[in-house]
């Protein structure tokens, strides 16, 4: 048996789930998440959890019995408390700052990149190096903040871009230099 895919998801008081054969809809304080899932995968709700199960134990079922356990734990972790990915940027001149809600980033190229929030995330800039991306779907906070890295990606000689806070970025030793006679 699935090890995650057996775990019941706690529903918080203030979450509301709604079951409709295989759409499930999770609708909490800070906003309403509904997505599809697989018609072999059951979903139940008991006592105030949620309960996945799957109908045999084939490769395919037992797959998609801990994916379908996991994506609804962050659907109700999302409407619940909502999910943030930290930006770090570093390199001389790098900053960013707010125009309404696009975040603008000044990151060594000819221009500044504006990048426009997708709906449902919604950007925060703490200092002028540091990148607070939120939102209720932690598909979506994840893609939006790779796709806010990939501006300007940490390279490995100086260790300039934006990296995740926290990331480790390896370092190259660059050229040996000339030897002097």
């Amino acid at each position: 048996m699935s090890r995650i895919g057996q775990l019941p998801i706690p529903l918080p008081s203030s979450v509301q789930v709604q079951i409709e054969g295989s759409r499930v809809s999770v609708k909490g304080p800070k906003g309403e998440l509904s997505r599809d899932f697989d018609q072999d995968i059951v979903v139940e709700m008991a006592d105030g959890q949620l309960l996945v199960k799957r109908p045999t134990d084939q490769p395919r079922h037992r797959a998609l019995h801990g994916l379908t356990r996991s994506l609804l734990a962050n659907m109700v972790t999302g409407v619940s408390e909502g999910f943030t990915k930290a930006l770090e940027l570093q390199g001389v001149g790098y900053r960013a700052q707010m125009q309404g809600p696009n975040l603008v980033l000044a990151v060594g190229y000819s221009r500044p990149v504006e990048v426009p929030p997708p709906p449902g995330i919604e950007f925060e800039v703490d200092g002028t190096s540091r990148v607070l991306i939120r939102g209720i779907d932690r598909e979506l906070v994840g893609q939006v903040a790779a796709d806010v890295r990939a501006v300007r990606p940490p390279e490995p000689y100086k260790g300039k871009g934006i990296r995740y806070a926290g990331e480790y970025v390896r370092r190259k030793a660059g050229k040996a230099g000339k030897a002097v006679h």
